[in-house]
C-alpha cells in the first residue's frame, strides 16, 4: 500500500506539473477531468445519502464553465448563476417534484466541484500573452523554457509561478501534516476526522508558508515576507478546510474513501479536496491584493 501510494503520487505530480508548464488547453483538459470524475464521486456520495440531484445536467454544464473560463476568465462569474438558475429550472419541471435536498445537492455539486475549481484554469491563464506554436495553443514558449534553463524564476509569467508556488505549498501543507500527525499528533482536531490533530493541522501550515516565503522571494514579489506569510496562511488554511469538508460529506455518506480510481489514496475527491477552495483565494490574491502590494 506504501509503495503503491508514492508511485501513484509521484505519477499525479508529473501528470500535474507537465499540465501547468504546457498550460493553455493542456491544463483545462486535465482539469476537465479531474471535475468530472470527482462529480461522479461527488454524486456517488450524495446517493449514498439518499437525495437524487441532476447529475448530468450539473457535469454538462460545469464542463462548458471551465471551456468559457479558458476562452475569457471574466465570462466565468456571469455563467455561474446563469447555469444554477437553469439548473434549478430542470429540476423543478421534471415529472417527480425535486426535494429542497436535491436542489442543494445539485447546485453545490456545480459550486464545489464546478465553478470553484474552474479558477485554477484562470489563475493559469492570468498575465500570459505570449502563445507558441505547440497544438492547442499551449502558453509554454520556447522563451520560457530559456528562463527556466537560466533559473530566472521571477521572469516566468505570474500565472505560472503561482500555480506552481500553490501546488507546492499544498503539497508541503498535506505531507508536513501527514508526518506530523502520523508520529508527534496526540490532540484530535475534529470529530469530522478522527485522524487528524492539532499539531499536523499546525505543521502543515507552517509548511505552507515556508515554503511560499521561500518561493515569494526567489519570484521577487513585493515585501516577500509579508507576502509570501499571508499567502502560504491562506493556502494552508483553505487546504485543511478543504480536507474537512471533503470528510465530512464522506462521513455523512457513511463511506471511508470517495473512489478507489488511484492506488492508495482512493477517489479523485481524496486527493483534490486541498485544492478546491485554495484556487479562488490565490487568483484573488495575485490579480487584487498583490497589484496592490506593488503600488505602495
Amino acid at each position: 500500500m506504501l509503495w503503491s501510494r508514492i508511485i501513484s503520487g509521484i505519477v499525479a505530480i508529473l501528470v500535474v506539473l507537465t499540465a501547468t508548464l504546457l498550460g493553455g488547453w493542456y491544463f483545462t483538459a486535465m482539469f476537465a477531468a479531474i471535475i468530472f470524475l470527482g462529480q461522479k464521486e461527488y454524486f456517488n456520495l450524495v446517493k449514498a445519502a439518499g437525495i437524487f440531484p441532476t447529475v448530468k445536467t450539473t457535469m454538462i454544464v460545469s464542463q462548458l464553465l471551465l471551456i468559457i473560463c479558458t476562452i475569457n476568465d471574466k465570462l466565468g462569474d456571469a455563467v455561474m448563476p446563469l447555469v444554477g438558475t437553469f439548473i434549478c429550472f430542470y429540476l423543478l419541471f421534471q415529472p417527480k417534484p425535486a426535494t429542497i435536498a436535491d436542489l442543494s445537492a445539485s447546485i453545490l455539486g456545480l459550486f464545489y466541484t464546478g465553478y470553484l475549481p474552474s479558477y485554477w484554469v484562470r489563475l493559469r491563464a492570468s498575465d500570459n500573452t505570449a502563445v507558441s506554436d505547440f497544438p492547442l495553443g499551449s502558453y509554454f514558449s520556447q522563451d520560457y523554457q530559456n528562463i527556466l534553463l537560466s533559473a530566472k524564476f521571477a521572469n516566468l509569467p505570474q500565472g505560472l509561478t503561482a500555480t506552481i508556488l500553490t501546488f507546492l505549498c499544498i503539497w508541503g501543507a498535506d505531507i508536513g501534516a501527514y508526518i506530523i500527525g502520523k508520529f508527534f499528533g496526540k490532540t484530535p482536531l475534529s470529530g469530522i476526522s478522527p485522524k487528524k490533530t492539532v499539531e499536523g493541522a499546525i505543521f502543515g501550515i507552517a509548511a505552507s508558508i515556508m515554503i511560499a516565503i521561500t518561493g515569494t522571494y526567489y519570484l521577487n514579489w513585493p515585501n516577500f515576507l509579508i507576502t509570501g506569510a499571508i499567502f502560504g496562511s491562506l493556502i494552508g488554511i483553505a487546504a485543511l478546510l478543504g480536507d474537512l469538508t471533503e470528510s465530512m460529506l464522506k462521513r455523512d455518506a457513511g463511506v471511508k474513501d470517495s473512489g478507489q480510481l488511484i492506488p492508495g489514496h482512493g477517489g479523485i475527491l481524496d486527493r483534490t479536496d486541498s485544492y478546491i477552495f485554495t484556487a479562488p483565494l490565490v487568483y484573488y490574491f495575485v490579480t487584487l491584493l498583490l497589484p496592490l502590494v506593488e503600488k505602495n
